[in-house]
């Protein structure tokens, strides 16, 4: 008897202390988008990418997404061939971290050959035509290419708005002696070999404020051991031209438009900036922490292996969020209302033992995503809610056929605590089974399914081993406990009392 209370009590105080600890430490359950609200983007790779150039842009979306900051756990998963998909829980700005995760073009270094509001179109005869390659309607070039002579590229404000056009030479910078260098500069120290200047050769990028100028932010840019020198060559090229002058200036250019566009500092000489380590200081923008910590991510992150395109992208506000997830709890405490208030009317005492197991079963449900959610970043979604709500039933069958079987071995003649012993034996091989059944559905459907689906398989293959576990250590013990007490033959109350029979006088329990 002393083993079974003190299974009882160290599950239930496991499950009662676990969720008075988890919010103690602030370790509540993770919401997914759904439930407070964000933004979900699937971005279509190239047909026939190989899986591991799928896996490495995953990794460097979610480093991007994570040194963002304000995306509270994002999810990004591959969701079959070549699709990724991204989920911003929390995110204010949706284009800001669209942008910070969706940029997936190459990043190169090119040198800035003029600036202009818009690009005009060439007076040729007796109309004007733009260049080739550039679209008419938007004086843009339509695919951008790091080794073409020159490329019209635009930039663009917060708003989406484009407030310049640049025209770009090639991130290659042996392509420059047949290029710029026309114009009678030293070119001498630009390698006779193609040598692309591009994110591979960033090493590393990071934000600092009033370090290198007083209180103002700025990005310190250092490159790997090959792209130094390429740096060096590039910007002791540029800086040969006048301080003011378009052609001074290098421009950072991510997926067809120019991020930034730093002109080259008058310290700088024919020799270029050495070392590896470069300076970036931001202008006089509204939010220049904000600027620096883009552009951070942008030369750190920058490069993808492939291209991708957002196929559809979905925003959930934080009110629907709410509601959702206030309309989740409703139906759950609802359902748990009626289930426990049904069993106690209809298995009386025994209606004690649901009621507390399903205290204990929730409290462990809640610790265990909690946990999980605080070390492995899983979150709880509006479809796992639905998995939850489909646990509380699980459960409870678990109960009923136990209860069931106690009540035909009454009836068949054994004393209370016989029939539970007995009750258990048999009830235990018909819910184990169920179980497995529900478990492996589970499984497959986390294998197999994509989006909200594999958050209903998760609960419900974590409500289910909890099942299992919960009926093995407290339902056994606390309902072999309640055979052995008052309760077991006490009267209308009592175990033997839902089978409608009395214990009969000077009879034995």
């Amino acid at each position: 008897m002393f083993r079974r209370w003190l299974a009882v009590v160290i599950l239930a105080g496991l499950a009662w202390g676990g969720l008075v600890a988890i919010f103690a430490l602030g370790w509540t359950p993770r919401l997914g988008l759904d439930l407070q609200g964000g933004t979900s983007v699937i971005l279509e790779g190239p047909e026939g990418t190989d899986e591991r150039v799928i896996e490495t842009a995953v990794e460097v979306m979610r480093r991007r997404i994570e040194d963002f900051g304000s995306v509270q756990e994002p999810e990004i998963s591959i969701t079959g061939g070549t699709s990724i998909l991204v989920q911003l829980p929390g995110v204010t700005d949706q284009e800001r971290a669209l942008n910070a995760v969706g940029r997936t073009g190459l990043l190169s270094f090119r040198p800035v050959l003029s600036v202009s509001p818009y690009l005009e179109p060439v007076e040729q005869g007796e109309g004007s035509v733009f260049p080739d390659g550039v679209d008419p309607e938007t004086g843009l070039t339509i695919a951008d290419d790091i080794n073409a002579d020159r490329s019209f590229l635009p930039e663009y404000d917060d708003l989406g708005n484009i407030v310049a056009v640049y025209e770009v030479g090639p991130a290659d910078i042996a392509a420059h002696r047949q290029g710029i260098c026309n114009h009678g500069l030293d070119c001498s120290r630009l390698p006779t070999v193609p040598s692309l200047l591009t994110g591979a050769e960033v090493a590393s990028a990071l934000a600092l404020f009033g370090q290198y100028a007083d209180s103002a932010w700025t990005v310190q840019l250092n490159m790997t051991g090959e792209g130094a020198g390429r740096f060096a060559a590039v910007t002791g090229l540029l800086a040969q031209y006048p301080m003011g002058t378009p052609n001074r200036r290098l421009a950072i250019v991510l997926d067809g438009a120019v991020v930034s566009a730093p002109e080259i500092s008058a310290g700088v000489g024919p020799d270029g900036i050495s070392g590896g380590t470069a300076v970036i200081t931001l202008g006089a923008s509204e939010d220049q922490q904000e600027e620096a910590e883009d552009l951070t991510t942008v030369l750190r992150y920058g490069s993808l292996p492939v291209a991708f395109e957002r196929s559809a992208v979905q925003k959930v506000s934080a009110t629907l969020g709410e509601d959702s997830l206030r309309a989740g709890l409703i139906a759950g405490v609802g359902a748990l209302v009626l289930v426990v208030f049904f069993l106690m009317f209809y298995y009386r005492s025994l209606g004690l033992v649901t009621l507390l197991g399903l205290t204990v079963f929730g409290s462990l449900l809640i610790v265990i995503f909690g946990v999980l959610g605080a070390w492995q970043g899983l979150t709880l979604t509006l479809s796992g809610v639905a998995g939850v709500i489909v646990s509380i039933g699980i459960t409870t069958d678990s109960y009923i056929v136990l209860f069931e079987r106690t009540k035909e071995e009454i009836r068949n003649g054994r004393t209370v605590v016989d029939a539970n012993r007995e009750a258990y034996r048999r009830a235990f091989r018909t819910i184990l089974t169920a179980d497995f059944v529900s478990f492996v559905g589970a499984v497959l459907l986390w294998a197999l399914a994509i989006g909200p689906v594999k958050g209903f398989a998760q609960a419900l293959g974590i409500a289910t081993v909890l099942d299992v576990i919960v009926f093995i250590v407290f339902t056994r013990n606390a309902s072999a406990i309640m055979a052995r007490s008052r309760l077991g033959d006490g009267g209308f109350f009592s175990i033997r009392g839902t089978t409608g029979q009395q214990l009969p006088q000077g009879a034995s329990r």
